[in-house]
């Protein structure tokens, strides 16, 4: 009993000063030691997703931070960089850190919200977010808009092309590379989003839906936050070239008259996992898969 005592001891005082760190101050012992002390605090998956990202915030966006490893064939940039971030991976990382109890699971939960079925290699990376990886993240994950925006929501369709976005990088074996499909989505114009700033909730993941361009819907994503200081709109900027809070009024009105983007994609944490001490083991993830709706 007294060693027990002093492991967690010695746990509370790495967390007590890791908490107050950014990312790429602490090392793997200790964010493996965070994991362990938030795991166990009876917290929801969306309030870990608030503490998490918000050890993100002034982190450098990159725009090429991750790829596939030292020895795929096409991306070799490293599969983990808390140097810095882009908005898709930041949505990735905080995700896979807030439904995980170590690092050895962080990682490997990473892999598969990042791939199809966690095998790592660029044609199985969920490039899009709209076509492939909220879909094949539905067992974490599904589409609020309606929800929140009810007869206001509006769809757009539009033909997603694996095969040309694969030719554009010089690859030409299409073997298990996905036919051409034609998806519609919903959306909240932003000149809604004011209105139903109370339905947006704690950890939703925001994307951006282009209005005119072809063969690709989202070129952005995001979070929304409830913080001390009001709801924010936090993400990954390469415009501002870090990792940031906007409050939610001022982001809608930046973006009210925007002629590139026309509104927002509006994703949500499961009910069923959103519960407190609720933690997803990388080996069950499969099974959540078979257990939700088909993609």
């Amino acid at each position: 009993m007294k060693v027990i005592k002093i492991v967690f001891f010695f746990l509370f005082i790495v967390v007590s000063v890791t908490a107050q760190q950014k990312f790429h101050k602490i090392n793997k012992g200790e964010l493996n030691a965070l994991l362990i002390k938030k795991s166990s605090e009876n917290l929801t998956v969306t309030e870990r997703m608030n503490f998490f990202s918000e050890m993100f915030l002034g982190m450098p966006y990159g725009l090429t931070c991750v790829g596939d490893g030292p020895y795929a064939l096409y991306d070799t940039k490293p599969l983990l960089n808390f140097e810095s971030t882009n908005c898709m991976v930041f949505c990735e990382d905080v995700l896979a850190l807030s439904v995980s109890d170590s690092y050895e699971n962080f990682f490997n939960t990473l892999q598969q919200i990042r791939y199809k079925d966690g095998v790592i290699a660029m044609k199985f990376r969920n490039h899009y977010t709209m076509a492939d990886w909220l879909p094949i993240n539905s067992w974490l994950l599904h589409d609020v808009a309606k929800e929140v925006a009810g007869k206001k929501t509006k769809t757009i369709t539009r033909t997603i092309s694996h095969k040309n976005f694969f030719a554009n990088k010089g690859i030409s074996d299409m073997r298990y590379v996905k036919d051409d499909r034609t998806i519609t989505v919903n959306y909240i114009p932003f000149d809604v989003l004011s209105g139903v700033k109370t339905k947006v909730k704690d950890g939703d993941i925001l994307a951006l839906i282009f209005r005119d361009l072809d063969g690709i819907f989202s070129g952005h994503m995001l979070m929304a936050y409830d913080t001390p200081n009001g709801k924010v709109i936090r993400e990954s900027s390469l415009s501002k070239n870090t990792a940031l809070d906007t409050p939610y009024d001022e982001w809608v009105k930046n973006f009210l008259n925007s002629k590139k983007y026309v509104g927002i994609a509006l994703m949500r944490v499961n009910d069923n996992l959103n519960k407190k001490g609720k933690i997803i083991l990388p080996w069950n993830i499969s099974k959540l898969r078979e257990d939700g709706k088909p993609f």
